[in-house]
């Protein structure tokens, strides 16, 4: 093994721990600030730094203006979605401002990672209204744990907050590894707080198998296929490749599946929906899962309607025809 550029041979370079211990103390400190501060004039400095974050991140708006034009399109000729988003299927200054505003929400949420600590699960309940009363009773009826899927859209923590609030226990969900130990205990304590177990992604899949075996619910954002292995089906139109480790948990422990989604109202309020995907009944264990799989990303697409310029996963490359040229190299 060869020395590391200016480290002697034998020595650890810490170089990268320090880095990330000192990123680390940072968001922690920017937390712990944000946490004490009145939220309004946070959410607008956020907003201002969604626009230059715009203004600056041209292949991200490349990709966003991709994806959330087909987006659009798709709403237009099914004609579902607001009339914003229908006029930027054809506006093209209608579709900027969808792309402008996306960024917007994804700073947002970033404020909203930070501001964790500020409310315990009682406060975050308050702030949101659920318009599917009947499915969330549905789905915490008995006791019998669930699985959550969810996507980059609002914000994210809400709707298993939510779940957690209304069974009573914590859900079960995977988060890539944090090389900063502080930063990663600070993660798991926020979370906690609004009724989240954070586990590592690496195993995750044996962690949420037993978690479903010992009757707790879990989550998993899974609209963007992260490890290559998702099942092509239709999505807004476009065959897409979406995470099939929802539906594959679904058919081994028989857990019903569960899409929600919480999007802002404006300062401090959101609007949640949860949606029971249903379970396919015949064909192969293959032909299941597809169909499974197809049946998660239908209903992303209706909750992604309600307001797209909110689906911060459109940043990414969803379909395999619309990649930006920096992710293309």
């Amino acid at each position: 093994m060869t020395a590391a550029r200016g480290v002697p041979a034998g020595a650890v370079s810490t170089d990268g721990v320090g880095r990330a211990g000192v990123r680390g103390r940072l968001v922690i400190a920017a937390a712990g600030l944000a946490s004490r501060l009145p939220e309004a004039p946070l959410v607008a400095a956020a907003e201002s730094i969604g626009e230059l974050w715009y203004r600056t991140a041209p292949a991200k708006r490349d990709q966003a203006r991709a994806n959330l034009g087909r987006v659009c399109a798709h709403l237009d000729v099914t004609g579902r979605g607001p009339v914003r988003a229908r006029r930027a299927a054809s506006d093209p200054e209608a579709l900027e401002r969808l792309v402008r505003a996306s960024f917007r929400h994804a700073a947002r949420y970033y404020l909203e990672v930070l501001r964790a600590g500020a409310y315990d699960l009682e406060q975050a309940l308050e702030q949101v209204k659920v318009e599917t009363p009947d499915e969330l009773q549905a789905a915490v009826r008995g006791g019998r744990p669930v699985i959550v899927v969810g996507m980059h859209f609002g914000t994210i923590e809400l709707p298993v907050t939510i779940l957690a609030g209304f069974t009573g226990h914590a859900v079960t969900a995977p988060m890539e590894t944090v090389s900063d130990p502080a930063l990663a205990r600070w993660f798991a304590t926020t979370r906690s707080r609004v009724g989240a177990n954070i586990i590592p992604i690496r195993d995750a899949r044996r962690a949420l198998l037993a978690a479903l075996r010992r009757g707790e619910s879990v989550g998993l954002v899974s609209d963007r296929d992260l490890t290559g292995s998702g099942l092509p089906v239709p999505f807004f139109g476009h065959p897409a490749p979406i995470a099939a480790g929802p539906g594959l948990l679904a058919l081994e422990t028989g857990a019903p599946i569960y899409a929600a989604a919480a999007r802002r109202l404006g300062v401090g309020r959101y609007a949640a929906r949860v949606v029971h995907v249903p379970e396919p009944a015949d064909g192969s264990r293959r032909e299941r899962l597809t169909a499974y799989t197809a049946a998660i990303a239908e209903t992303f697409e209706a909750l992604i309607a309600d307001a797209p310029e909110q689906w911060w996963g459109a940043f990414h490359p969803i379909w395999p025809d619309l990649v930006a040229a920096e992710d293309r190299s």
